[in-house]
């Protein structure tokens, strides 16, 4: 039998307890048994281990195969270089997780560090870890709920569980209820679970549940159990990596064979091949996208969005489709009265503008009430709180008018009655102020306020006030009715006293929508990205805010937790793409609901604050949780924390994760067109049984010198203004097949120019041919830093931002290349020779046309 499907009787049967407790031996026996009161986490990630985490990249892997052969071909300086690359690839990835983990050990919180128990029949208050199952634990007002506990007595026990189920309405609790078996969590009414808060009330429970055992434990185990997603940009490097192997082993083959064909010595052929294999990947690549990602994660920070892990920066801008948690994170979760009516708009249906709400209206909503004013904070339940609030927005000082107007009795409210009551004095008179479900409180009533009079409550006026409930109720809205009753004399203890009473109004209220949310949802729209809502609230509600925040759509479906778990994952796959509302969902089917989108080839991004979200953060290629309100295994769980729990910060970390995926885009587009060049030109000279136009050292210096500044200035390019304006890119290659032209036509153009000018020198000596082939190399490549800047966009328009940081890596690049010229050991080693007038001529000239052609190509394409 389940906990909850037990009798009180029978629950202290089984946990061998009673009212008096546990003794302190039974309680070091239950340790030994059950272990500490707390969640088993991950191990603590040491530097070391995040360091070698780093070097199982596979593309780190490649360069480090590249380094080793480099070693044993005796290109030592290259082999060094390739290693301060990695290390300082590494270096920048660590450094940011270090400063991620750091800011999230900051931001979490002690969760319930003490409880309230009693053993030997003595009320103590003990560490939380410290409890045992079977001990008998005290519940107050505000506490936090240590660990799953079977209620065995309570006083108007309310819970907000809406970080475990996402019900944003506390939950009211009766310790007698016996429930039938398969009872869903939300509905067990005689339990009270880990992290709940205790809103109101007070109770007795025993342990049935701790630490991994309770239903917060088990989210936590299903943590464990599920991998570590590879991000869709490791995922691509790791693509271009392969493929880029690939064709370097293939170059090295083909070229190994025509040399052998030329009758070419077979040693140094081998090295050449090699060499060549070992150029065609672009060493800066690893480093360059880190430090990107990284000055990404930098800006990202600064608004508010602390990304733990620098892929996730990346993998938000390649978001298809979030998965949004309703409360707390579209909504406020904050109960709200939204709406007020009197007798004119209830009954008359009059539009009342700026109405004044007579003072017995909002002495109901201020007296009959239990929340109360502390510290300029109110607390208490969420519905009444919303009350004090409602009242205070209009004036009246709730916390003057409780302590003028004292309880002098109060009949509690309960889900049998629905209604709650309240007797206090007021001059030389009682008044009972009554709030509760309207319907069964206009049965109550035989009056109704008109202004300052009261009139007889015809049938035809219940009927309109019912007519209009039922309207806002459709709308989610949760109504409650208030009346009164004036009596000359305080009625007695078992007097009668709801009746004939005088019906003043009703209030209607909601968890409403985060500011700006509707906005930000709006360009997610834009931008191609599905929004979809997942909530434990019921299905009424879901879509009443869904519909206001333009999630659910003409045609979408909306479907409850019991409907999905009729649903076969085959079904589910192929329903998920227009159902927009999940309501009523358990863990599972959130993480069911996650797994289905990632099958149809969506990329996910869940955001969500509560425990119960935890497990779908965890599996979907990027989780978002809430910095401040969010639990705290829903911060381990999620790849980055909104510090402001704004939803709109994520229209923020969208842009900038897109304006981080084009800039490294950019940059492997310029890298691999600048190495393309240095293959192609090497592999026809071989092909033409002409000796190499380029040694290994002028390929090391252009790679790791004059390309690395223009790159890394690319990676700070400014976001086109249009960028939320393009669908998301799908999960595959870096490249859309325009693209892949634009590498390949560059590539062979540069190669083309280099060969030209190695033709062009040979007519005068090899030296020549080797210097000028080495600088149109060089400038070709810089200058064509310029056409990345922006592949559609004239670089004189005034349309896309300017990069002042790529014209002074520009001038820096070319910088380095003079003290190749100017001093003379230099020059020898580099085997570089002077040039005279024409030369530098037909250098500069060749060198700029890789400008003049995508300047034209931009044009023509814009006139077309």
């Amino acid at each position: 039998m389940k906990n909850y499907s037990t009798s009180i009787r029978q629950i202290m049967n089984i946990y061998q307890t009673n009212r008096n407790g546990l003794s302190e031996e039974e309680v070091h026996q239950r340790q030994k048994k059950y272990g500490k009161n707390e969640l088993k986490g991950k191990k603590k990630i040491t530097l070391v281990h995040m360091f070698l985490e780093q070097l199982t990249d596979k593309m780190i892997l490649l360069l480090l195969a590249a380094s080793l052969l480099s070693f044993f071909l005796g290109e030592y300086v290259e082999c060094v270089v390739i290693l301060i690359i990695v290390g300082i690839n590494a270096l920048v990835s660590i450094l940011q997780e270090k400063k991620a983990a750091d800011a999230i050990n900051a931001l979490n919180q002690m969760n319930a560090p003490h409880a309230t128990v009693i053993r030997n029949g003595i009320r103590k208050t003990i560490l939380s870890l410290d409890l045992v199952v079977g001990d008998l634990v005290v519940l107050e007002d505000g506490g936090i709920v240590p660990a799953d506990l079977r209620l065995i007595e309570e006083y108007r026990l309310m819970v907000d569980e809406s970080a475990l189920t996402g019900e944003s309405v506390s939950v009211e609790k009766n310790a007698e209820a016996v429930l039938k078996e398969n009872t869903p969590l939300v509905e067990q009414v005689n339990m009270v679970f880990s992290s709940s808060i205790v809103t109101y009330g007070t109770a007795l429970g025993i342990v049935v549940a701790t630490g991994m055992d309770t239903e917060v434990g088990k989210i936590a185990r299903m943590l464990e159990n599920e991998p570590d997603a590879e991000t869709p940009l490791k995922h691509k490097l790791n693509y271009v990596g392969q493929r880029l192997s690939i064709a370097g082993i293939l170059i090295s083959i083909v070229i190994f064979i025509v040399g052998l064909c030329y009758g070419r010595d077979i040693t140094s052929l081998f090295m050449t091949s090699i060499s060549l294999a070992i150029s065609v990947i672009p060493e800066g690549l690893p480093a360059t996208a880190t430090i990107v990602m990284a000055l990404g994660v930098e800006r990202m920070a600064k608004k508010n969005a602390l990304v733990k892990k620098l892929p996730a920066v990346e993998t938000l801008g390649s978001a298809s489709v979030i998965c949004s948690d309703k409360t707390g994170t579209l909504t406020q979760n904050k109960m709200t009265v939204t709406t007020s009516l009197l007798y004119d708009e209830l009954v008359l249906k009059k539009e009342v503008k700026n109405a004044i709400f007579p003072k017995d209206f909002m002495y109901a909503c201020m007296l009959c009430n239990n929340a109360s004013l502390e510290d300029g904070v109110i607390l208490g339940d969420p519905t009444e709180v919303a009350l004090l609030t409602f009242a205070a927005e209009h004036g009246f000082d709730s916390a003057r008018v409780q302590k003028e107007h004292p309880k002098l009795f109060e009949q509690p409210f309960d889900s049998t009655r629905k209604r709650m009551s309240i007797i206090c004095k007021e001059e030389d008179h009682y008044i009972c102020y009554t709030k509760g479900a309207v319907e069964e409180l206009l049965e109550l009533c035989t009056y109704i306020m008109v202004g300052t009079e009261q009139k007889k409550l015809t049938y035809a006026d219940k009927e309109q006030i019912i007519e209009t409930c039922s309207v806002l109720s459709s709308k989610a809205l949760r109504v409650l009715g208030f009346a009164k009753r004036t009596f000359s004399e305080l009625p007695k203890e078992g007097d009668e006293i709801e009746f004939e009473l005088t019906f003043l109004g009703i209030t209607g209220m909601i968890d409403p929508p985060r500011n700006q949310v509707m906005k930000a949802i709006q360009t997610c729209h834009h931008a191609g990205i599905k929004v979809k809502m997942i909530t434990g609230d019921h299905k009424l509600t879901a879509i009443s805010i869904a519909k206001q925040l333009h999630i659910f759509k003409s045609g979408d479906q909306a479907v409850s937790g019991d409907e999905l778990q009729k649903m076969s994952d085959q079904e589910l796959q192929q329903r998920v793409q227009n159902i927009s509302v999940f309501a009523r969902v358990t863990p599972e089917d959130k993480l069911r609901i996650v797994n289905a989108l990632k099958k149809n080839g969506e990329i996910v991004a869940m955001t969500g604050d509560g425990v119960n979200d935890s497990p779908a953060l965890k599996a979907a290629d990027i989780g978002v949780a809430m910095g401040s309100s969010g639990t705290d295994v829903a911060k381990q769980a999620a790849d980055m924390l909104l510090l402001d729990d704004n939803f709109t910060t994520i229209e923020v970390a969208i842009r900038e994760g897109r304006r981080v995926y084009r800039n490294i885009q950019k940059v492997i587009q310029y890298l691999l067109a600048g190495n393309i060049s240095e293959v192609l030109t090497i592999f026809i000279a071989m092909i033409l049984n002409l000796k190499s136009p380029l040694l290994a050292i002028h390929i090391l210096f252009v790679n790791l010198v004059t390309d690395t500044l223009p790159s890394l200035a690319l990676g700070v390019d400014p976001a086109n203004k249009n960028i939320m304006k393009y669908p998301p890119v799908k999960q595959g290659t870096l490249f859309e097949r325009s693209l892949v032209f634009q590498v390949l036509f560059y590539g062979c153009y540069i190669a083309i120019l280099s060969l030209s000018a190695y033709m062009i020198g040979l007519q005068r000596s090899y030296d020549v041919a080797l210097t000028m082939t080495f600088l149109v190399l060089c400038l070709s490549q810089i200058v064509h830093a310029l056409n990345q800047h922006s592949t559609t966009i004239s670089v004189f328009s005034k349309e896309h931002a300017k990069n002042k940081y790529l014209y002074g890596a520009m001038a820096l690049s070319v910088l380095f290349l003079v003290p190749l010229f100017v001093i003379k050991p230099l020059s020898v080693f580099f085997h570089l020779v002077s040039l005279n007038f024409t030369e530098w001529c037909v250098v500069l000239g060749l060198s700029i046309s890789p400008f003049i052609v995508s300047e034209l190509f931009k044009f023509f394409r814009k006139h077309k």
